[in-house]
């Protein structure tokens, strides 16, 4: 059973992996899930300058989803090169380093510090809803998308994946622009801006108000603009946003998507990428073919 997918340069023995965010480093989960049985590692995403992120609360169950509004909270690239990536180097499995930036020079000033071996690739967040800005994300215009894109392969020669925002008028505008940039895959969707409202205080939920929502609640949207960009671009197009089984994964494939990210499905059980991965290789025995590659844009 033939489950390898390629993802620019990176060579994954499966099509799953873990959402940036979802996942911490790695080694929070390292005694309670087969980390080498992981197709690759998205960590959670990196900023030149430690981050403290948004106020508490800052997490909120929904109907069918998750609001989270963490605000990028990490202690910044030279200590995620110091003290988290000695480990997930050891794990054995494709490292791809998400990577979130203010500025065009914030990201090209990331893939510089992280053009070293640890790391198979960079994940380009360009479309986190949760940060405070005076501008547009770099995701929601065609040409800031394509900019970020440019500096940071200028800067680096890693396989890179662009994060993609759903809160726009045309998706594949934006699936475009990145490809011409040089992304040497895409990956859709981020999560969607949303908010709770505690009726007793008559106040938000989320310390910040607003937070990104995750989880099974988007995942037709996600499934819509995995099949929208996979007919747009050519480059390979990782689905995420509310899988939580391996049918879920499988859907995604049959649009049109090379790989897929598990994300909200974490946190209710640590070993859902391996019962995905698993699932996904019992579907094919079943319909008794022998590689993944036979069902992935299959939708008829």
């Amino acid at each position: 059973m033939d489950l390898a997918v390629k993802i620019g340069k990176i060579k994954l023995k499966n099509p799953i992996m873990v959402a940036s965010g979802t996942f911490g480093y790695a080694e929070e989960f390292k005694d309670i899930t087969d980390l080498k049985g992981i197709g690759a590692i998205i960590t959670k995403s990196v900023t030149m300058k430690p981050k403290q992120g948004n106020k508490p609360p800052r997490l909120w169950e929904t109907t069918a989803g998750l609001l989270n509004s963490i605000g990028l909270q990490n202690e910044g690239v030279e200590d995620f090169i110091k003290n988290k990536l000695p480990f997930l180097k050891s794990v054995g499995v494709p490292v791809i380093v998400s990577i979130a930036g203010e500025t065009i020079n914030e990201y090209a000033q990331l893939a510089k510090k992280l053009n070293i071996p640890a790391v198979s690739g960079l994940e380009i967040n360009i479309s986190c809803p949760n940060i405070k800005t005076k501008h547009r994300l770099f995701a929601q215009d065609a040409k800031a998308a394509a900019s970020a894109v440019k500096a940071v392969k200028k800067n680096t020669k890693k396989t890179t994946i662009t994060k993609l925002s759903p809160e726009v008028t045309d998706i594949c505008e934006i699936a475009r622009a990145v490809e011409k940039g040089g992304s040497d895959a895409i990956s859709v969707i981020n999560t969607i801006k949303g908010m709770a409202v505690d009726i007793e205080t008559q106040k938000p939920q989320l310390g910040d108000i607003t937070g990104g929502l995750s989880g099974p609640a988007i995942k037709p949207v996600a499934l819509r603009i995995v099949w929208e960009t996979t007919q747009t671009v050519r480059i390979p197009v990782i689905g995420v946003g509310g899988i939580m089984t391996a049918d879920d994964a499988i859907e995604f494939l049959l649009c049109g998507a090379t790989a897929v990210q598990i994300g909200t499905a974490n946190f209710l059980n640590p070993q859902a990428v391996i019962a995905v991965a698993e699932g996904i290789e019992a579907y094919l025995k079943e319909k008794n073919l022998s590689n993944l590659k036979e069902i992935v844009g299959r939708l008829k």
